[in-house]
């Protein structure tokens, strides 16, 4: 695609958001701005925010410029950290490494989760995320292509899938539970730890509007504590 039309400039844009170039409600460049650097006009970057504004990934305010869209304000009320930076906070270094990553029908259970009834396109995904190379916690995740149809063929670098979906699609609400459970024999082998061990999990499950997005779990290496800013 040229990336001097409306169309390319737009594209280029959204991977550097998702990329993390800019934080969630920072200010981006304005349109001279892009405009020059892209070796086009103003116009045509216009239409290329304004294609993202209308996507959610970005606000525009008049005089107020353009800023990468916050995370929904209802999520503003109980903040769960990205486990990136809960790592980060503890001053290890974050990594994360993908076990598994395949096109795939979820089970019933989960079906039903993703969306009433009926057969549901979707991305299974196993991560393995660490401090300081060492387990941290593993996650299970399912992904409904009908509602984020660009991480079929996306490239998630070093980033998670968790944060990849933080950054590109602005759920608006979710649920979350917290329960204890016993690894199972694949769990135990990824967080180095015994069949049967018990785990502090999370169950979560987001929306954008009323079309799931996406539904996890995640276990914690033994021992884990967690903490809420409310």
């Amino acid at each position: 695609m040229n990336p001097n039309t409306h169309r390319g400039i737009r594209d280029a844009i959204r991977t550097r958001i998702v990329a993390g170039e800019w934080k969630l409600g920072e200010l981006i460049p304005g349109e001279a701005d892009f405009a020059q650097e892209y070796g086009c006009s103003r116009t045509t970057v216009n239409r290329a925010l304004q294609a993202l504004a209308e996507e959610g990934l970005v606000e525009r305010k008049r005089k107020g410029g353009t800023r990468v869209r916050p995370l929904p304000l209802p999520q503003a009320s109980l903040r769960i950290q990205l486990l990136r930076e809960q790592v980060e906070e503890a001053g290890s270094t974050y990594r994360c490494e993908i076990i598994e990553r395949k096109l795939a029908s979820p089970p019933p259970a989960v079906a039903e989760r993703l969306k009433a009834g009926g057969d549901v396109r979707s991305v299974y995904l196993e991560t393995l995320h660490l401090a300081d190379e060492a387990p941290f916690a593993f996650e299970t995740r399912w992904i409904n292509l009908a509602t984020v149809p660009q991480f079929e063929h996306a490239e998630l670098g070093t980033l998670s899938a968790n944060e990849w979906l933080v950054r590109t699609v602005p759920f608006t609400r979710g649920e979350v539970a917290l329960l204890a459970t016993n690894a199972d024999r694949h769990t135990a082998e990824m967080l180095g730890t015994i069949d049967g061990k018990a785990l502090l999990t999370m169950e979560r499950t987001t929306w954008l509007d009323d079309r799931p997005v996406t539904t996890m779990t995640l276990c914690y290496a033994p021992n884990h504590r967690i903490a809420f800013t409310i």
